[in-house]
Parts: structure tokens; C-alpha cells; sequence
């Protein structure tokens, strides 16, 4: 049983047909994270590879996250398995893998993500174990596996990547995909063979039953789920700190703030 209120994960809110709205962090701040989780999002993600965050900022930011009532889920700085297995330790709810191309990595993120015989994550729960006394079992209900395609050889490979048994769901960096599709980085809506791209995955993801989610911005996320997908970031603390910044002192100067339609994160 456990020994805590019950977590509203990310499984549990796809399984019941939810879109989620996510926001992101990337600086260190416990009082940033809660401030984040406080806002309402349905995920945060605590970014390990872009981010300023090490591994022991990552355990009080997830502690953060929860006391402000919202789910945590760590984005890893590459598919490595010491890695991912110590961020759910940590509490992590969810794991995003970056830079996943091939069947075979897609296999290796379940690998470390997933205890015996789903998968081959070892046991040790030091940080979550102490939140419930059934973590094994729970674990396996409930830990979102969550690989990035973010490349044109993922792409080609999306249907055999989507194939593999214990992903939850796919994440695409807008900024990746479009440099591996000759573009300038960011979200490039009016360029053809973006277009196509984020379409493609839309509807391979409804083929498999997997979710489809992004990075995308408080303006695009209308659009973004509309198109279909269930997992979108509206923002980071770093843009959202931007944007409102930025707007506070145009306000105070007479003028109007940034609406954050550029922000490219």
C-alpha cells in the first residue's frame, strides 16, 4: 500500500483520455519548481540535459514539484542507463530520453527505464522508496517512458520504434528536427517538411496507441493539440522569466511586453 497520497501520474492521466499541459524547468530553484507545479501544469519536467541542473539539484526539485501538487518527470542528458535508473530513484515519475534514432535505443530506454522482466533497471529506490511501499509493483503501472525523435533517422524509423514494447510515449524537439530537416532551429509551421513531419508522427502515434508530445509555446499549444498531440510544454521558467520580465519593463516604459510567440527553447 502506500504510504503517501496517491500521485497523479502521467499514465493515469492518458489512461483516462487527458491531455496534458507541461511546464519546464531549467534552473535549480526548489522555490521556482514549486512556484511552477503551483501554477497548475499536469507535468513538470526537470531538464538534466539542456538545463543547469546536476543529479542533486534534481532531488530536491522533484521534491518540490510534488509538494506543489504536480507531476515530475525528468528529461536525462543521454540514453545511459546508470542515468536514467538514478533520476526514478530519485522520484522522477517519468523519464524523457533524448536523441533516440533506432529500434535498438528505443529497446534500451525500456531496458533501464523498467525493473525484471519488462526490462533490466536495477533495485534500488533509495529517494521514492520512501513515498510508497509498493514501488516495484506500482512502477510498473505508472512510470512514463518517454524516448525523443528529434531526427529524419528517427522518423524513418518511427513505426519500429513505436512497435516497442513499455513506451508510453514519444516527445519531439522542434529545435533537433529542424536542423535534421536543413531548417534553422525552432518550431517551423510554415515550412512544408515540418509540417509533414509533425503530421507523420501524429498519426503513427494514433496507429500504435502511443502518445504523441512536444516543446511548444503557451500560443502553439491550442494548435498542437488540436493537431493530436496529448504531452505539450507551454513553457520553461527561463522563457516564461523572459517573456514576463521583459513585459514588466516595457509596461513600466510605456510600451507593450513580448507575448512569447518567438520563444524557442
Amino acid at each position: 500500500m502506500s504510504t503517501t497520497r496517491p500521485e497523479r501520474t502521467l499514465r493515469e492521466q492518458w489512461r483516462n483520455g487527458d491531455t496534458t499541459i507541461g511546464g519546464w524547468l531549467a534552473i535549480p530553484s526548489t522555490v521556482l519548481a514549486e512556484t511552477t507545479a503551483r501554477a497548475g501544469f499536469d507535468y513538470v519536467c526537470v531538464d538534466t540535459q539542456h538545463g543547469a541542473i546536476e543529479y542533486s539539484d534534481a532531488v530536491g526539485l522533484i521534491q518540490a514539484i510534488l509538494l506543489g501538487g504536480s507531476t515530475p518527470i525528468v528529461r536525462v542528458p543521454w540514453n545511459e542507463p546508470g542515468v536514467i535508473g538514478k533520476m526514478l530513484d530519485a522520484g522522477a515519475l517519468g523519464v524523457i530520453v533524448p536523441m533516440v534514432n533506432t529500434v535498438a535505443q528505443a529497446e534500451a530506454v525500456v531496458q533501464a527505464a523498467r525493473y525484471a522482466p519488462a526490462g533490466a533497471r536495477s533495485y534500488g529506490p533509495t529517494v521514492v522508496g520512501m513515498r510508497r511501499t509498493d514501488y516495484v509493483d506500482w512502477a510498473a503501472d505508472n512510470i512514463a517512458v518517454i524516448p525523443m525523435i528529434e531526427t529524419g533517422e528517427a522518423l524513418e524509423n518511427l513505426d519500429d520504434i513505436l512497435a516497442v514494447d513499455g513506451i508510453d510515449a514519444i516527445y519531439v524537439g522542434p529545435a533537433d528536427l529542424s536542423l535534421s530537416l536543413g531548417l534553422a532551429p525552432g518550431n517551423n509551421d510554415d515550412e512544408p517538411v515540418f509540417a509533414q513531419a509533425y503530421t507523420a508522427i501524429v498519426e503513427a502515434c494514433r496507429r500504435a496507441g502511443v502518445v504523441a508530445g512536444c516543446h511548444a509555446t503557451g500560443a502553439l499549444a491550442p494548435r498542437r493539440t488540436a493537431a493530436g498531440f496529448r504531452m505539450v510544454t507551454a513553457t520553461t521558467d527561463l522563457v516564461a522569466a523572459r517573456i514576463g520580465l521583459k513585459s514588466e519593463l516595457d509596461r513600466a516604459r510605456g510600451g507593450v511586453g513580448p507575448d512569447g510567440d518567438d520563444a524557442i527553447y
